[in-house]
């Protein structure tokens, strides 16, 4: 069987293990154990699943055996299965759950489902992150014993693990693992389990800004804006998977924010350039975003589509509502000074915006628009 398909059987044993008995932390142990003994095995069994859950389970009672007492050691060992087919349940969904268990700060949560969800390795996981391997061993292990006391049968809330997800999309491309790959391979499998239209919005969203992905930035790393960016670049295919996934979402008259932020998205991706957007459809967008939300930053994108379908003057009138910490307030209110001709205010702000950035690619951007305004004659 190739590694890709027994990453995604890791979460369906570690499910397993734990329903029979085993702790989280001791389970993902021994089931990470026991594949790295079938990729080095000669000849793989037909059943990976049931060999996995048995090799995994009888690595949990090695463990269990030199900590525990006599007394508890038989009560396992009577309850040990004998080798052969296991049930065909997937206990996927439960982990992403337990994963995203609210105990946990947001940062174990993504790093917790990536290992034992995503199935990456913990030194996978540290390059995406850009921090040592130990120290996100440390992250890992302090999250696994936070929840070693919960159960897989409890309830979960299924926007948390959402949020979890889009954590993971939003972490970008670094080291060896694509997260934002990874995070749509995850939310496809769970849109696979679970009925709930906010599921597939939240599919559809990554599908379409990831659609994008290669048009972003040029070859040195400078980031292209959507206006500026080169639209033949797009992946089609991705943006019409995207766009099919929204529309089924929405015809089930349930809406959620990600459905609502994909229906942004997907009108960006349906202009064949920026002067065809659909601004005021795209406002009428963001209002029903903020009455889901009332998030600060959909007012804030609101204000720039404003500005766009109604002109700088108002989008800068919408924008003066919004709270000025908002993140990226300052750089939304430079580039609507621009488009209104104030070229000395939008200067200043850009460099104040780039002062305030705290992601490198955006703090060169910021500062190149203030060059610009500051070095190029007035129209």
């Amino acid at each position: 069987m190739a590694p890709e398909h027994l990453r995604d059987l890791i979460p369906e044993v570690i499910g397993v293990l734990v329903r029979r008995g085993a702790d989280f932390a001791s389970a993902e142990d021994a089931v990470q154990e026991a594949l790295v003994q079938l990729l080095t095995a000669t000849d793989g069994p037909r059943d990976a699943k049931g060999w996995l859950v048995t090799v995994a389970w009888r690595k949990f009672l090695d463990a269990t055996r030199s900590e525990s007492a006599r007394r508890a050691r038989e009560l396992r060992q009577e309850t040990e299965p004998e080798p052969g087919p296991v049930s065909g349940t997937d206990e996927t969904l439960q982990l992403y759950f337990l994963c995203a268990h609210p105990s946990l700060t947001p940062t174990s949560a993504v790093a917790l489902t990536l290992r034992a969800v995503g199935g990456l390795t913990t030194r996978q996981i540290a390059e995406a992150y850009l921090v040592p391997e130990s120290t996100m061993a440390q992250r890992i292990s302090r999250a696994k014993r936070t929840i070693s006391e919960h159960r897989l049968d409890e309830p979960g809330d299924v926007g948390v693990v959402l949020r979890v997800l889009y954590l993971v999309f939003n972490e970008g491309y670094s080291g060896d693992v694509d997260l934002a790959a990874e995070a749509i391979r995850l939310t496809r499998r769970l849109a696979a389990g679970v009925d709930e239209p906010e599921v597939h919005g939240l599919l559809a969203l990554m599908l379409l800004h990831h659609a994008r992905r290669a048009a972003r930035t040029t070859p040195d790393g400078a980031l292209v804006p959507l206006a500026e960016q080169d639209r033949s670049r797009w992946d089609t295919s991705r943006i019409a998977e995207g766009v099919a996934v929204l529309q089924a979402a929405l015809a089930r008259d349930r809406l959620g924010e990600y459905q609502a932020q994909a229906a942004v998205a997907a009108l960006h991706a349906d202009a064949l350039d920026a002067a065809e957007t659909d601004w005021p459809q795209i406002v009428e967008w963001y209002d029903e975003l903020a009455a889901l939300t009332d998030s600060p930053v959909v007012r804030l994108n609101r204000a720039v589509a404003v500005g766009e379908a109604d002109g700088a003057l108002a989008g800068l009138a919408a924008l003066a509502q919004v709270d000025p910490t908002t993140p990226r307030h300052t750089a939304a209110a430079a580039y609507l000074h621009e488009k209104a001709g104030d070229r000395t205010t939008a200067a200043r702000l850009y460099a104040d915006a780039a002062r305030a950035a705290t992601n490198q690619a955006e703090v060169n951007h910021l500062t190149r628009q203030a060059a610009r305004l500051n070095w190029s004659p007035s129209a």
